[in-house]
């Protein structure tokens, strides 16, 4: 049905915006980068209605779009992929859960997990050169160790908000027959 495809492209816009806006309430608090916010809350409910494929499609749509809005720490092209891009497609994931309003908190966090070990990945990988010898008063000796205990320091609070934010709105009945595609039947 085009008319469908037309709303789903639309909602993706919508979602794509309300990520960047709430990209920019945040805190900070990593030295090289990683803040504290509910950019996932769109992408994870557009993915809970739409399914994974769209979801990272409008996931990768973000990431990509955060870093270019001179939201981003990089250090090399690799960098830019890992940490924008492919860290925000995998949010999309939330949307193997489609229309399953209650397990949407499920989803979000499938979708904060999933761009948990992207960014682990990225820092085992591309920033262990850069570890540092000590981080939050503990010795660094692996870069295994270091991406965990960096990754979740920010991604831990973003992953309880997303939870939480997702779980209260799956609950509101508006939202709720939003998610489970009721005005698409």
């Amino acid at each position: 049905m085009r008319n469908k495809t037309v709303r789903m492209i639309c909602e993706a816009a919508l979602c794509v915006a309300m990520s960047v806006v709430l990209s920019y309430v945040k805190l900070d608090v990593g030295p090289s980068g990683g803040s504290i916010n509910a950019t996932m809350i769109p992408l994870i409910l557009f993915a809970i209605r739409w399914g994974w494929g769209w979801g990272v499609g409008v996931g990768l749509v973000f990431g990509t779009l955060k870093y270019f809005l001179g939201e981003g720490f990089v250090i090399s092209w690799v960098s830019i992929i890992f940490d924008y891009s492919v860290a925000y497609a995998f949010v999309g994931f939330a949307g193997v859960l489609k229309r399953k309003a209650d397990l949407a908190w499920l989803a979000a966090l499938i979708g904060s997990a999933a761009r948990f070990v992207i960014h682990y990945l990225s820092g085992v990988t591309v920033y262990a050169e850069w570890m540092p010898e000590e981080f939050l008063g503990l010795t660094m000796t692996t870069p295994f160790f270091y991406s965990a205990l960096y990754n979740l320091f920010y991604m831990l609070p973003s992953a309880v908000i997303a939870v939480a934010g997702v779980f209260a709105l799956s609950r509101v009945t508006p939202i709720r027959k939003w998610l489970e595609g009721a005005d698409l039947k």
